[in-house]
C-alpha cells in the first residue's frame, strides 16, 4: 500500500512540475514572437515617435546580450523587448 501510494504521490508531482514548466521553445514560437515584436515596436513608434531612438537602444542591447543564444534564451530575449517596449 506504501508503495502505490509513493508511486501516486510521485506520479501527481511530476504531473504539477509539467503544468508549470513553459514549452518548449521551437523555431515556429520564436518566429511568432519576432512577428509579435515587430508589430508592437510599430505601434509603439506610431503612438509616441519620440521613443524611436530609446527603443532601439534597448533592442541593440539585449540583441547583444542574447546574440548567439539557443532558442531558449532567443525566446526569453524576444519576451524581453515586448517586456520593454509594451512598458
Amino acid at each position: 500500500m506504501k508503495s502505490i501510494l509513493s508511486i501516486a504521490l510521485i506520479v501527481a508531482a511530476t504531473a504539477i512540475a509539467g503544468c508549470s514548466k513553459e514549452p518548449p521553445c521551437t523555431p515556429e514560437i520564436i518566429a511568432k514572437k519576432a512577428q509579435e515584436l515587430n508589430t508592437a515596436l510599430q505601434q509603439a513608434i506610431v503612438k509616441d515617435p519620440t521613443k524611436v531612438q530609446e527603443l532601439s537602444a534597448k533592442v541593440q542591447e539585449l540583441a547583444t546580450k542574447y546574440q548567439g543564444a539557443d532558442d531558449s534564451q532567443a525566446c526569453k530575449a524576444y519576451d524581453d523587448l515586448l517586456s520593454v517596449i509594451k512598458g
